[in-house]
C-alpha cells in the first residue's frame, strides 16, 4: 500500500434518481452489515450502506429474520437492501413487496456470493453461467423496481473459475435490462477471497460498458487503495467489504480521499476501545437482547484490535464476553496510552482462505441454458434466510 495519503476528486455516484454524494458502497456481509454496523460507518463518512443479503423466498414468506434484516434506522437517507434469488418469480414477488410497502430506496441483486451453500444450489456467483436464468431474473427485478422508480443494481464476480468467465456477457445483459449500476469483484467464485483481485477485469468492464456506472470491488483496505483503483480502472465508485471489518472509520478516510483531502483517521487504542464498546451497545439495541448483542460483537474483537498490542488472554476473554458490564471492565484493562501502531493495523484483513473448486449443481457447467431438472433443483436454493 502506498503509505503517502493520496486523494482524488471524484463526483457523486448517480443511481437513477438517487445521488450518493460519496461514491462508496458498503458491501453486504452476512452477520456484519446490520443496523448497528451501518450506523457506525455512516457516522464516519458518506456512502451507500447496504443491508445483509436476504433471500427472495424468505422475504416473500415474511420470515421474521428476513424482515429484521431489511429494517433501517429512521435516519438512513438511502435505505438500501440486497436480495439473493434463483427464481425470477420469487425475486419479482420479493421486490414487489419491498416496493409496495416502501421498505427501500435502492435494491441490489447478488450474483457474487462464493459460499458453497449458495453456489451448490445454483445461486450467487454460479448463477450468471445460466444466461437464460440470469436474464429472466434481472429483467423481472428491474421491471418490478421501476414501479416506484427504485434503482436496481447488480453485484457479481468475474465468473465461476478461469475457464468459465461470465462478467462481460452478464454486464451487457444487465445494461440492456436497465440496471442503474454494475459492481464487479475482481475474483472468480473459485478464488473465494484468496490471491489478488484482478483490477484489470474491472477496467475491462468499464471500457466495455461506458453507459452505466461501474463499481469496483476487491482488495480495498485503505483510502489509498480506493484512489489507485479509480485511477487504474476508471470506475465511478468503489465497494468495500472485508476492508472495513473492525474499521468503520475507513469510510471517513474514503470520503476525505474522494473530496481531495489527505486527512486520515488514525485511532489510538483508547479510541478503538470506545468504538467497539459503542458497537456492542448498538448491537444490544438492534437485537433488543443483551446476550445476543454481545454474542454478535465477539467476531469483531480480532478485527478491531488487529495490529494493536493487546494480549492473547485479554483478547480471548473479550471473544467470550457475556454482557456489557464485563466488556467495559475488560476494555478498561487495556493500556490506553498506546497510540496508532501504523503499518501493523493496515493491509488486508478478514479471512482470505484458499482457492477451492466451486460447489455447483450436478452438470451445471454442461450448458449455458437451464435444464428442466436443474430448474426443479433450484426450488430448495432459497430455503435459508440469508445467503451469506
Amino acid at each position: 500500500m502506498n503509505s503517502e495519503a493520496s486523494h482524488l476528486k471524484l463526483p457523486p455516484l448517480k443511481l437513477g434518481k438517487l445521488t450518493v454524494e460519496t461514491p462508496v458502497v458498503l458491501a453486504p456481509m452476512a452477520g456484519v452489515t446490520n443496523k448497528a454496523f451501518r450506523r457506525l460507518c455512516r457516522e464516519y463518512g458518506g456512502g451507500l450502506y447496504v443491508t445483509e443479503m436476504v433471500t427472495a423466498r424468505a422475504l416473500v414468506e415474511r420470515k421474521p429474520e428476513s424482515m429484521r434484516i431489511i429494517e433501517h434506522d429512521a435516519d438512513e437517507q438511502i435505505r438500501s437492501i440486497q436480495i439473493y434469488g434463483v427464481d425470477a418469480v420469487n425475486v419479482g414477488k420479493a421486490i414487489r413487496l419491498v416496493v409496495e410497502e416502501d421498505r427501500a430506496d435502492h435494491i441490489d441483486l447478488n450474483f457474487g456470493c462464493p459460499a458453497p451453500k449458495v453456489t451448490k444450489r445454483g445461486g450467487g456467483a454460479a448463477l450468471p453461467w445460466k444466461t437464460d436464468l440470469f436474464t429472466a431474473i434481472v429483467h423481472t427485478a428491474v421491471k418490478e423496481a421501476s414501479r416506484n422508480d427504485i434503482p436496481l443494481t447488480i453485484k457479481m464476480r468475474k465468473g465461476i473459475d478461469d475457464d468459465h468467465i461470465t462478467f462481460l456477457e452478464s454486464a451487457k445483459i444487465a445494461r440492456d435490462a436497465g440496471v442503474a449500476a454494475i459492481a464487479l469483484h475482481g475474483r472468480t467464485a473459485a478464488q473465494h477471497y484468496s490471491g489478488t483481485a484482478d483490477w484489470d477485469s474491472i477496467a475491462q468492464l468499464r471500457e466495455a460498458i461506458p453507459d452505466v456506472p461501474i463499481l469496483g470491488n476487491g482488495d480495498i483496505f485503505a483510502a489509498e487503495d480506493a484512489v489507485r483503483m479509480v485511477e487504474q480502472t476508471g470506475v465511478d465508485g468503489v465497494v468495500i467489504g472485508r476492508g472495513c471489518q473492525g474499521r468503520p472509520w475507513l469510510f471517513g478516510d474514503l470520503q476525505n480521499a474522494f473530496e481531495g483531502s489527505s486527512e486520515r483517521i488514525r485511532p489510538t487504542l483508547s479510541e478503538v476501545a470506545a468504538m467497539i464498546y459503542r458497537h456492542a451497545e448498538l448491537l444490544v439495541e438492534t437485537f433488543a437482547d443483551e446476550y445476543k448483542g454481545l454474542r454478535e460483537i465477539r467476531k469483531h474483537v480480532a478485527w478491531y484490535f488487529k495490529g494493536y498490542p493487546v494480549g492473547g488472554e485479554l483478547r480471548a476473554k473479550m471473544a467470550t464476553v457475556p454482557d456489557l458490564e464485563t466488556f467495559r471492565e475488560l476494555l478498561g484493562q487495556l493500556d490506553h496510552s498506546i497510540g496508532y501502531p501504523g503499518a501493523a493495523v493496515e493491509g488486508s484483513r478478514g479471512r482470505a482462505g484458499s482457492p477451492k473448486k466451486p460447489h455447483l449443481p450436478d452438470g451445471w457447467l454442461n450448458s449455458r441454458i437451464l435444464g428442466d431438472a436443474e430448474r426443479l433443483g433450484l426450488v430448495e436454493a432459497e430455503l435459508d434466510i440469508s445467503g451469506g
